[in-house]
C-alpha cells in the first residue's frame, strides 16, 4: 500500500480531543474504569492497588519469575503499549524518565505522557499478539509483538520489539527502551509514529490534568 502523507497523519491528530476509546481486537469497546488512589508497597514501590491495571496475566520465559512489584511495573507498561494509559500508571515513572524508540527520545513527564496518550489518537486498533519477560533483572527485558491500525486510513502492521525497563532505587521507571526488530515499519506506520513523537506533540495531545479528566477519556 502507498504510504500516507504527513498531512494525512496530521489530520488524524486533529481529533486528539476525542474521548472515543480504542476498540479491542475482540470487537468490543474498552469501557472506562473507576479510579482510586495510588498505594505503595512496604518496599516503597507502587502496587496494583488503585492502578486498575488491565494486563495482569504477565507471561514469562521458562525459569523466569517476577516479584509482585515487577509484575506491577510490567503490567502497567503492557497497558501503556495497548493504548490504555492513566495518570496513576504514569505515576510509576520518574518525572525525569526517558522513553526511547527508533524514532524518538521523549524525556520528561510532559513528553513521555504525550507519547502514551497520543497512541489513542494515532491508532484505531492496537492488539498485543505476544509478550514474554525473558530477564527479571534491572533492566527488565521483555519481547513484545503488537499489531497497529492507523486511524483514518486503516493501514495495519505488526511490530516486534524488545522492551527494556530500567528502574531506579525506589522501583520507579527511569528509562524505557522500545527496540524494534532492526528495521523501520511501513511508511504509513512510520509517519504515524514520527508525528506522535514530534517535539510539538505535548502541545497537541490533551494529557489529563486530574483523575476526573482521565476517567472522561476512558482510562
Amino acid at each position: 500500500m502507498r504510504a500516507f502523507s504527513p498531512q494525512a497523519c496530521t489530520s488524524s491528530f486533529r481529533s486528539i480531543t476525542s474521548t472515543r476509546p480504542i476498540a479491542s481486537h475482540f470487537g468490543k469497546v474498552i469501557r472506562p474504569a473507576a479510579t482510586s488512589s495510588l498505594r505503595m508497597s512496604s518496599s516503597g514501590a507502587p502496587t496494583t492497588t488503585g492502578l486498575n491495571i488491565e494486563n495482569k496475566d504477565v507471561q514469562t520465559a521458562p525459569g523466569i519469575s517476577l516479584t509482585s512489584d515487577q509484575q506491577t511495573i510490567v503490567g502497567s507498561v503492557l497497558d501503556l503499549f495497548a493504548g490504555r494509559p492513566s495518570l496513576q500508571k504514569l505515576g510509576l515513572w520518574r518525572d525525569d524518565a526517558t522513553f526511547t524508540d527508533p524514532l524518538t527520545i521523549a524525556q520528561g513527564r510532559e513528553r513521555y505522557s504525550a507519547q502514551w496518550y497520543g497512541l489513542q489518537s494515532a491508532f484505531s486498533e492496537i492488539e498485543r499478539l505476544h509478550h514474554s519477560v525473558k530477564d527479571a533483572g534491572n533492566p527488565i527485558i521483555m519481547d513484545l509483538k503488537t499489531r497497529y491500525v492507523v486511524k483514518g486510513i486503516g493501514k495495519e502492521q505488526t511490530i516486534q520489539s524488545v522492551v527494556a525497563i530500567h528502574l531506579d532505587e525506589q522501583g520507579k521507571i527511569a528509562r524505557l527502551e522500545d527496540k524494534w526488530d532492526g528495521k523501520l515499519p511501513d511508511g504509513s506506520i512510520s509517519n504515524a509514529f514520527r508525528h506522535l513523537n514530534a517535539a510539538t506533540v505535548p502541545k497537541m495531545i490533551n494529557v489529563p490534568k486530574n483523575a476526573e479528566e482521565d476517567a472522561k477519556k476512558g482510562n
